[in-house]
This record gives C-alpha cells, structure tokens and sequence, in this order.
C-alpha cells in the first residue's frame, strides 16, 4: 500500500469545502435553534423564579392580612367583653339606684301613715280626753271612781 499525498489533499480540500458548506448551512441554523433554546429555557428560568418570589410575596402578604384579621377579631372581642362588663355594672348600678329611691319612698310612706296615725290618736286621745272631762264634771266623783272612768274609758279606746 503506497501512501498518496495528493490523496490527503485532496481529502483535506473536500474535508474544508465540507466543513465550510456545513457551517454555512447546517451549523448556523442549527445553532441559531439551540440558541433559541438556551434563551427560551433562561426566559422559563428566570419567569419560574419571578413566580416563585411573587408567590412568596403573596403568601407573606396573606399572612400579615390573617394576622391583622387575627388581632382585630380579638380587638372586638375584648371591646364586647368590656363594652359587656360596663353595661352590667350600669344595670346593677341603676337596680341600685331604684330599689334605694323605692326603699326612700317606702320610709316617705310608712313616715307620713305614722304621722297620719299619731294625729288620728291625738284626735282621738283629744276628743277621750274631753268626754273624760266632761263626765268628771258631771260626776263630781271621787278619786277612785274618776279611776274607774278613765280605765273604762282606756278599754273603750283599745277596743277601737
């Protein structure tokens, strides 16, 4: 086997014409495609990682919203528990009040029946006391029955 140098040459010129036909119209669109791939893969990349944040960023926000919600149902609660306690302080406060001006008017009225009934017994201890009177001056009596009309007398009043 002889070695051929124009062989190599020529292999070598059909090897760089093939190289150079290859590259102008298969390794340029092809490529052109990968790169287009690389790009459309470091678009998804970087679209999945904004989507990413911006899902974090709203779930952080949802849960400062529910803890705010949080402290203002119990900001409520505790206002209804003292709005709640103040109000029965006011209605036993105002019971208070009532059975003390029920209990003055009572006394006002249990008072002013006293009253009415010491003057009745004045009255009736007044018209005794003349009827007494005028008995003993028609009597003329002696002690002991002047004694014995005032104790008659006295019955009579107990009687009524």
């Amino acid at each position: 086997m002889a070695w051929h140098w124009e062989s190599t040459v020529y292999a070598i010129i059909a090897f760089g014409i093939l190289y150079w036909l290859l590259n102008k119209y298969a390794f340029g669109p092809l490529f052109a495609v990968m790169e287009k791939r690389r790009q459309l893969v470091l678009e998804q990349m970087n679209t999945a990682e904004t989507s990413r944040k911006q899902a974090e960023q709203s779930m952080e926000e949802q849960k400062a919203a529910l803890e705010q919600a949080r402290k203002e149902a119990y900001a409520i609660i505790e206002q209804a528990r003292v709005t709640s306690t103040k109000q029965a302080e006011e209605i036993v406060q105002s019971a208070k009040s009532e059975a003390a001006r029920l209990k003055e008017d009572a006394l006002k009225d249990i008072d002013s029946e006293k009253n009415k009934a010491i003057a009745a017994l004045r009255n009736e201890v007044g018209g005794i006391s003349v009827k007494i009177a005028s008995k003993i001056i028609e009597k003329q009596v002696d002690e002991k029955s002047q004694e014995q009309i005032i104790d008659q007398y006295l019955k009579e009043v107990g009687s009524k």
